[in-house]
Order: structure tokens, then sequence, then C-alpha cells
């Protein structure tokens, strides 16, 4: 049969508009090579640890190598690799809550850490641990804070330095207690846990997948988790509100990000790679053995990342600012 000129000058119209419906930008074949996880930390640590699983889980989503690239975290510098990257999808950063919350009240950057990126997935938290030293007569939480009150200004806390999670929690528990202690930075958190277990301080205030093989060993003693549940791996250490200090939250999380301006389709492309990774067995047992808590289902969208972040500048900079910290 022969269709009439008008009719088929129709159908073809309309078949060669079909095949344009579907294609928006690089959505379709993204990706089409490698892409480079930029973690905020050096190798061997445990942003770089957790960059890895993640990264090794995400391949087999994206049907792309995902490869880990160490850099410095402080000063802003992992953030500013990405943040002057093409907004395409194939650079993206692994941050944490000292690079896209503290540093950004205690530093002068060259960028937003909120509008200058675009959040992809919340990952893990890893919160604190009261310690002291074993000489400290204090045996549990409520009698710690009548001994520093007893003991203002006298009271040492060493830390990884200026800005670092242990002082920043210092500033808070003092914050909520009405307490004043010295704080001893060092050059990291090993050596600030050393002199702890040497008892030439008197408390630090670690990531507890660093503290508790030592709690464990019984070099130093602990007195509460900084969460709001107590840890699997530690169940016998209460929280700190169970211990008389109530709203001492305070973890280090970790967190995806990439350039602002990158497309919507490729965000919610790496962020479902991101969620497949952290619903991956094998993957929860290795970030557990680290010490990592997995964030809930439902807080691992971009939109709750976005969310959070901004919620947790709101809680930290002021605790920050009123303590006039800045790092050089």
């Amino acid at each position: 049969m022969t269709l009439p000129r008008r009719r088929f000058v129709q159908l073809a119209a309309g078949a060669l508009a079909l095949p344009a419906w579907p294609r928006s930008g690089n959505a379709q074949s993204f990706p089409s090579r490698p892409i480079t996880l930029v973690a905020a930390g050096p190798a061997g640590g445990p942003t770089d640890a957790i960059g890895r699983i993640i990264a090794e889980r995400m391949r087999a989503s994206l049907g792309q190598s995902v490869l880990v690239e160490n850099q410095v975290s402080s000063g802003g510098i992992a953030l500013g690799r990405v943040g002057r990257a093409a907004p395409d999808g194939y650079t993206v950063g692994l941050g944490h809550w000292g690079t896209h919350v503290v540093d950004g009240a205690v530093l002068t950057l060259p960028f937003d850490p909120v509008k200058d990126f675009e959040p992809i997935a919340l990952l893990t938290f890893n919160p604190l641990l009261i310690l002291s030293r074993n000489g400290v007569p204090a045996k549990d939480l409520g009698e710690l804070v009548a001994w520093i009150k007893a003991n203002p200004d006298r009271t040492t806390l060493g830390t990884a330095g200026a800005g670092s999670p242990p002082h920043i929690a210092g500033l808070f528990l003092q914050k909520l207690t009405n307490t004043r202690m010295q704080f001893v930075p060092y050059r990291g958190g090993a050596p600030a846990m050393n002199d702890l277990i040497a008892g030439h301080v008197d408390l630090n205030i670690p990531q507890a997948a660093v503290a508790i093989p030592q709690v464990k060993a019984g070099t130093v003693r602990a007195y509460a988790v900084t969460a709001n549940a107590r840890l699997p791996s530690a169940p016998d250490i209460p929280t700190a509100d169970e211990a008389g200090v109530p709203g001492l939250h305070i973890s280090v999380w970790h967190g995806l990000w990439c350039p602002k301006g990158t497309p919507r389709e490729t965000v919610a492309r790496l962020n479902a790679a991101a969620m497949d990774a952290l619903a991956d067995p094998a993957v929860r047992q290795r970030l557990g053995d680290l010490g990592q808590d997995i964030a809930p289902r439902e807080q691992q969208t971009a939109q709750a990342l976005g969310a959070y972040q901004r919620a947790e500048i709101d809680k930290w900079w002021p605790v920050i600012k009123a303590a006039n910290l800045r790092v050089e």
C-alpha cells in the first residue's frame, strides 16, 4: 500500500525526531574513561583506606576504573584540586569533616566549601572517645568533669594540632561543662596518643578507630563515646549522653563531592555507584574493621549530604570562632 505523501512526511519527521529525546549531554555515555578520586589525606591514612575500599567497589557499578589520588588535606589543597577540575564527573573528591566544615572556619580559602561543590554521597562516621591517662583518679565522666573543674588550666589535653578533631572536641567539652583545659598540640595523632599512654598529658579525644585498641589493651582509660549510640566494637563504653554530658556529639565523617556545575545525571550516576558500594557486605565488613560506621541508607543521598554539611557548619563554626581559632 502506498501512503499519501503528506502522511509519509509526517511519519518520516517523527522518526527523525525520536532519537533526539533521550540525549542529555554526557549522561548516556558517562563514564567513558577512568575516574580520579582525590582523597584528602596521605597514603595509608584513614581517608585513603576508605577511598580505596569505595573506589574498588564503585568500579563494578560504573564499568570504569576509579583511581585514588592522594592530596594534602590541610590548607584546602585537596578541595582546591577538585574545585578547579572540569565539572564532568571525572574528578571526585573524598573529603571529611575537617576539609568541608572546619577548614572554612579556620582558613581563608579561595573557594566556598558549600557553594563551589556538588555533594554526591555521605559515606561513613567515626565518633571520638574521651580518654585519660591511667593515673587520672576519675572513674567516670562525671568524676572527670569534677576533676577538671578542680584543676582549671592545669589539666592538659593532647591534640593532633590546632583545628584537629581532638582540639575542637576539647573546646566543645569545655563549653558544655564550663571547664578550662590546657591544649597541647602535637604533629599528629600518633605522638599525642603515645604521650597519653606515657602519662605526659592527662587527656585525649581521638577517633574511636584509633582509641579502641589502646582501651582494650588497658594502656588508657575510656569515659565516653561522642555519639548518640554505643559502639558495636566497644559496647561497654557509654555515650556522653549516658555518662552525664548530654549533647557531646562529634564525629569525623566522610563524603564524596564533585565540582559545581557537574550535570545532575552524572551526580546521580556517581551516587548510585557509591550507594551500591555501601550496600555490599564485603565493603561494610572492611569499613567496619576500620572502625567506620556506615551512614544509614536514607542519609546516603546527595541532598542528605548537602543538608548535613550545612548543619555541621551551623553547629561548629560558632564554637571554633568563639575560640578565635586560626590555622596559618
